[in-house]
């Protein structure tokens, strides 16, 4: 009797999740032309993915390219970009010229994304689409997200939001479409490891980019150097210890060969949006 309640309930779900996807394509449909702000990351990916799906040449995958996205995450994004056979473009954004954006308060992603969909008007404009969409789903609606005052001055679309997609729901759907980032770990922003009220500079993220990349080559998929100034503070999640402690030399060596003078290991783990703590607002996304 259990297994089939059990069986039940997946049912349920599966049709729950069938009529959200059902949604999301009518929505997308219902646009005419879009663009995606592509990261590579698992939802803009999903959404990039289904936007091809039902527009087809219609849709556009549009990726930002500047110091505080690491360089391998935007190789990634336009090799499965060229690998699905999307529309794909590559736009440099300058929010590192920026002295509000440099300056790091609370709202640092407001000016980024401002800069962000200032670029992606322009790409609409020249390619004569209708709308601009972003991958927000419901789960960030309850996080700090100043990004999402930017869209909403821009009149930017979150189609995953507008279908009630969660997380887990654009996991379990890109994984039936095959898309690699399925269980891909999120991969904010490099500058979301520089504590608020401390500068942004290109110096702190290429150390930072390269340390956290040193660390992934050996075997820490989910991994956070935050930057302290010459100390480089470890978040790995608490069940990885075992293994980072076998692996410290090789981990010293690559923060410190990124740059950093002192390697430390945050002894209560990898923390999403941490930084976002320090200010007692609730960020479980953000970084």
């Amino acid at each position: 009797m259990t297994f089939r309640l059990n069986n039940l309930a997946t049912s349920s779900l599966e049709i729950s999740l069938d009529e959200k996807e059902a949604d999301l394509r009518s929505c997308i449909a219902g646009y005419g032309s879009l663009i995606v702000a592509y990261s590579g990351g698992v939802d803009s990916t999903f959404l990039a993915a289904v936007s091809h799906d039902v527009l087809g040449q219609n849709s556009l995958a549009v990726t930002s390219r500047s110091p505080s996205v690491a360089p391998e995450e935007l190789e990634a994004a336009a090799d499965l970009a060229q690998t699905l056979g999307w529309r794909h473009l590559i736009v440099d954004t300058n929010e590192i010229n920026d002295p509000k954006y440099l300056a790091n308060d609370a709202r640092r992603c407001f000016f980024c994304k401002t800069e962000l969909y200032t670029h992606l008007e322009k790409v609409s404009a020249e390619y004569s689409i209708t709308k601009v969409a972003n991958g927000a789903n419901v789960d960030d609606m309850g996080d700090y997200r100043p990004g999402m005052e930017a869209a909403k001055n821009f009149e930017v679309v979150s189609p995953l939001v507008q279908s009630g997609m969660t997380k887990k729901d654009i996991r379990q759907l890109s994984l039936k479409m095959d898309l690699p980032t399925w269980d891909k770990p999120a991969q904010p922003c490099l500058s979301s490891r520089i504590p608020y009220g401390t500068s942004v500079s290109i110096d702190a993220l290429t150390k930072i980019g390269k340390a956290e990349r040193g660390l992934r080559d050996l075997g820490f998929d989910v991994v956070r150097v935050r930057h302290y100034g010459e100390v480089g503070r470890v978040e790995i999640p608490l069940d990885d210890f075992e293994r980072f402690e076998l692996l410290r030399g090789d981990a010293e060596s690559a923060v410190l060969g990124a740059g950093y003078e002192i390697m430390e290991l945050d002894p209560k783990g990898f923390k999403s949006g941490g930084l976002n703590a320090t200010l007692g607002l609730l960020g479980t996304k953000m970084g």
